[in-house]
């Protein structure tokens, strides 16, 4: 009398279970793709620094607007700063690179 009740009993937890993960995976299968791991630029750098070069030293594109290239220079700048432990050459093709982009470009080619 009782194995049929249990029997029953585990029939009932088995399909709340399966409903359960069927919800589940289809909520997983509906959520918006998201970025693993970010890349940064890898490579030497050019001679002259052009936007494209710039752009990607800050992460952007070369027709980001102002605030934007501001918000990621800060990014980029507070992970190399030198008063971290970052380099000063780093630093300082971080800040040319934010220059480019936000035309404050000097007209004499870089020091380095």
């Amino acid at each position: 009398m009782t194995t049929p009740l249990i029997a029953g009993l585990s029939v009932a937890a088995a399909a709340l279970a399966g409903r359960y993960g069927i919800q589940a995976w289809q909520a997983f299968k509906a959520r918006p793709p998201t970025a693993r791991m970010r890349k940064f630029y890898e490579g030497g750098f050019q001679p002259k620094m052009t936007r494209r070069e710039a752009a990607l030293i800050l992460g952007v594109r070369e027709s980001t607007p102002p605030d934007k290239v501001r918000e990621a220079h800060r990014k980029v700048m507070v992970a190399n700063h030198p008063d971290a432990g970052g380099s000063h050459y780093l630093a300082s093709k971080i800040n040319e690179a934010k220059d480019i982009l936000l035309g404050k470009t000097k007209n004499s080619g870089s020091a380095f």
